[in-house]
């Protein structure tokens, strides 16, 4: 179930945004892609609730592909994401229709796409809804690394089957995974030493402020981008 704060600051879709374009068919979904098709290292950006024509997403899509990635934003709202009116008319009919296990079946097929058009390393990074995607994707053999920012609630039981290295990302103030409950997932991962993990909170920060912040506060840009690099760190330096 969303809390009310991943329902907030929703932001302006635009479908025509991005430095990138938008593909009708990437392993069975709609998506925008970035960076260099010559790549052999791609990211997968799996979007909160408001899906993939947020255009923060995809700036970050873009800025992500700069460090030499392909990066692929899939549509798995199928043209239907979240809205303010949904969220508070229908928001329990809406994620029944998609649900986080859904999105983690449907990005299966997006995964061997890459794989067969020769994509020898693939990263994820999700937020809220998506953070909990790549959670499921990362207790497999799917991603050679992962990154969740602000996620969905996860369960201690979820980070002790996680595979590969792994950087979550949690806010200070955010319902879905406490403060504290993002210190029990570093102390799980502390006794998994095969598994490359870093755990950080970030003060003064609410859930979703990795993509969802006004650009005019200055303050907000700055925690926003901290995160952000974070998250390229990661990408970088485990998908290779």
């Amino acid at each position: 179930m969303a809390t009310p704060q991943c329902c907030q600051k929703p932001p302006s879709l635009d479908p025509v945004y991005g430095k990138g374009q938008v593909v009708e068919d990437f392993g069975g979904l709609k998506a925008y892609i970035t960076g260099s098709p010559e790549s052999k290292l791609a990211i997968v950006l799996i979007s909160d609730i408001f899906g993939y024509e947020a255009p923060l997403l995809r700036n970050l899509a873009d800025k992500v592909a700069t460090s030499g990635f392909f990066v692929l934003v899939p549509d798995f709202f199928h043209g239907d994401p979240a809205t303010p009116e949904i969220l508070k008319n229908s928001s329990d009919e809406w994620l029944e229709k998609h649900g986080m296990a859904k999105g983690f079946e449907e990005a299966k097929p997006v995964i061997q796409a890459l794989r067969e058009k020769g994509f020898s390393a693939i990263g994820s990074a999700g937020f809220c809804w998506g953070g909990k995607v790549v959670v499921e994707l990362a207790k497999y053999d799917y991603i050679n690394a992962a990154v969740s920012l602000h996620p969905a609630p996860l369960t201690n039981d979820d980070i002790r089957e996680v595979k590969c290295p792994i950087s979550i990302l949690g806010a200070e103030i955010d319902r879905s995974n406490s403060p504290e409950a993002i210190k029990q997932f570093a102390e799980i991962l502390s006794t998994k030493p095969e598994v490359h993990s870093h755990v950080k909170i970030y003060p003064g920060t609410e859930h979703g402020w990795s993509v969802r912040y006004d650009v005019n506060d200055k303050q907000a840009v700055e925690k926003a981008e901290e995160a952000q690099k974070d998250m390229l760190d990661w990408l970088v330096k485990y998908v290779k």
